[in-house]
């Protein structure tokens, strides 16, 4: 739940940042937060990202879907960055696997390397004519894009407000991981901390599972296989999924059903694009 504070202070600073006019309620960023937390909990590929847009949408008075769009690439830029440089650890002291493809998620991919290279293209050629007809319906679309990154034009107020949050985020992803190693009676040291969030990172790379179940698992038996029993990782490595889905759900959801008085959030969310 701290870890959560966290990004949403960070989030809230972008936004004010994007609309300094407006008046960007900490409350409302942290339920928006919580809420798309929740979504993410069972929905596959970032689906409560669309939620935490919608709802950071509706409370900041004259903002637009594309600026509160790119605040939320903006806050991801840390975590990518902190992720590929965990990742290029893990791979530079030859702690990950020869091929990465110990799931369904990324075996797919690596034993069928030119269809998935052409999938990619496709998407990417579609997502480059949807940009680009968007931007021709809408004059000041890419004015919009970059108000979202406006906090960057003041690198101090960046890092006071936004890396120094996010920085306190990953703390507490450390710090958290170190519980569960513990109470799962794993060795708590700060290398297998940092491996179980290496796993977490690559299990993030194609989203198809909620909350990345069986990626993440299969990574973690991989790089952890030395310090224990496989059914002892497992149990790690599913309890603290487990737990995580169920807190995010609890937060999620308790948030959308004060904030709606129902957990029908896709109802809302189909309202507000239609408006």
């Amino acid at each position: 739940m701290l870890r959560l504070v966290c990004v949403s202070r960070a989030w809230r600073n972008i936004i004010q940042a994007s609309y300094p006019q407006a008046r960007v309620a900490a409350r409302s960023i942290l339920g928006a937060i919580f809420a798309g937390a929740g979504v993410n909990a069972i929905i596959p590929a970032r689906g409560g990202d669309a939620v935490r847009v919608v709802l950071a949408k509706r409370r900041v008075e004259g903002s637009t879907y594309a600026t509160i769009a790119s605040t939320l690439v903006l806050l991801s830029l840390f975590d990518f960055v902190m992720a590929s440089c965990l990742v290029g650890w893990a791979a530079v002291t030859g702690q990950l696997p020869d091929v990465l493809g110990p799931s369904f998620d990324f075996g797919w991919a690596f034993h069928n390397p030119k269809t998935f290279l052409k999938a990619v293209g496709v998407v990417l050629a579609v997502a480059v004519v949807a940009l680009l007809w968007f931007a021709q319906q809408i004059g000041d679309f890419k004015r919009r894009l970059a108000q979202g990154f406006a906090i960057l034009k003041d690198r101090s107020a960046y890092l006071r407000k936004v890396a120094l949050w996010q920085a306190a985020d990953w703390t507490c992803r450390f710090i958290g991981v170190l519980f569960f190693l513990s109470a799962f009676g794993l060795p708590v040291t700060l290398n297998n901390a940092l491996l179980v969030q290496v796993s977490a990172g690559l299990a993030s790379l194609l989203p198809i599972s909620p909350s990345g179940i069986g990626t993440e698992q299969a990574f973690l038996l991989y790089l952890l296989r030395d310090q224990a029993s496989r059914a002892a990782l497992l149990a790690f490595s599913v309890g603290m999924r487990i737990t995580l889905i169920v807190v995010n759900l609890a937060l999620g959801f308790g948030t959308l059903l004060i904030w709606f008085r129902s957990t029908d959030w896709r109802a809302h969310a189909t309202q507000e694009s239609a408006r």
